[in-house]
């Protein structure tokens, strides 16, 4: 039962982590309804600023490890913003009104751009954080086999948890997530109504690239990395666990990826590991085959 408990447990900073993904992810694609790997290359690319400015600033400046760490995700968190800013205003937005199709092939290309920028940048070096939060917090107290987390762990937990429902209360009551909802719903009819889907579709994109910095800096804080081709791995599985609760509907979509994070961990457990992403990655397709309808436009 322990064994279980530590599980579900371990569970919790991965399902928290999906659940901000999708929601963020959900964001962008309600405007664009195209598959767009964009997003999970911004994910990739907030980490890697964020290592690569950590070490600048504790190996150059000679900063303590808390203001390096500050310089690293502040940077992150502009260069994330900006290039997702840059991303919606000047291609995506384009591509949506012209030719919406090509919205998944440049997606694919800016992927591509993103993580080799970051590859260059760093010199194909594998940047490490130090370890640090890391003192296990007890959260029950068996004598044969106690369920822990790290402080890091309850943390990024609580923090994308919060990010989430932080979201989803502007998203609600807004009178600029009541602009998106409408765009995303028609955006010809929001227009004849005096709303200007360019700057809604520019504004969901940035949101959208904000909630994937958060993540990349809080998830690599979590795992002291961030690899060069994760952009492309998380890109991929976003578009899988966003799909579960529904691609427009973010927090549908957040609930829905919590659940895959809770299976995905419940599988390593208790399954053999080499199979872990083909079950899961089968289940979703034959799920998504039996039980979606279909969200894109024509």
């Amino acid at each position: 039962m322990a064994y279980f408990l530590q599980q579900l447990a371990s569970a919790l900073p991965i399902a928290a982590l999906y659940a901000l993904l999708a929601f963020g992810y959900s964001i962008a694609f309600s405007v664009t309804r195209r598959a767009d790997l964009t997003y999970g290359a911004l994910f990739g690319f907030a980490g890697q600023i964020f290592l690569l400015f950590s070490d600048f600033a504790w190996n150059r400046l000679w900063l303590v490890l808390p203001a390096a760490l500050a310089v690293g995700a502040v940077s992150a968190l502009v260069y994330t913003l900006g290039a997702g800013l840059l991303i919606g205003r000047s291609i995506m937005h384009r591509l949506a009104a012209t030719s919406a199709n090509t919205v998944v092939v440049v997606s694919l290309a800016i992927a591509l751009v993103l993580m080799e920028l970051s590859r260059i940048a760093a010199q194909t070096r594998s940047l490490w954080l130090p370890p640090f939060l890391n003192a296990p917090v007890t959260l029950f107290a068996d004598p044969h086999f106690p369920v822990t987390l790290t402080v890091v762990q309850l943390l990024n937990t609580g923090l994308m948890l919060a990010l989430v429902a932080g979201a989803h209360l502007f998203l609600a009551r807004s009178a600029w997530g009541r602009a998106w909802r409408a765009v995303s719903d028609d955006a010809g009819a929001a227009a004849l109504c005096g709303v200007d889907g360019r700057r809604v579709f520019i504004a969901a994109y940035g949101l959208s690239a904000l909630l994937a910095a958060i993540a990349g800096i809080l998830a690599t804080a979590y795992y002291g990395t961030m690899d060069f081709g994760a952009g492309i791995v998380f890109g991929v599985k976003v578009l899988f666990i966003a799909a579960i609760g529904g691609q427009t509907a973010p927090v549908l979509a957040a609930v829905g990826a919590a659940a895959m994070g809770l299976s995905e961990t419940l599988w390593s457990a208790y399954g053999p590991m080499l199979w872990r992403d083909f079950a899961i990655f089968s289940f979703l397709v034959l799920l998504l085959v039996l039980t979606r309808r279909e969200q894109f436009q024509p």
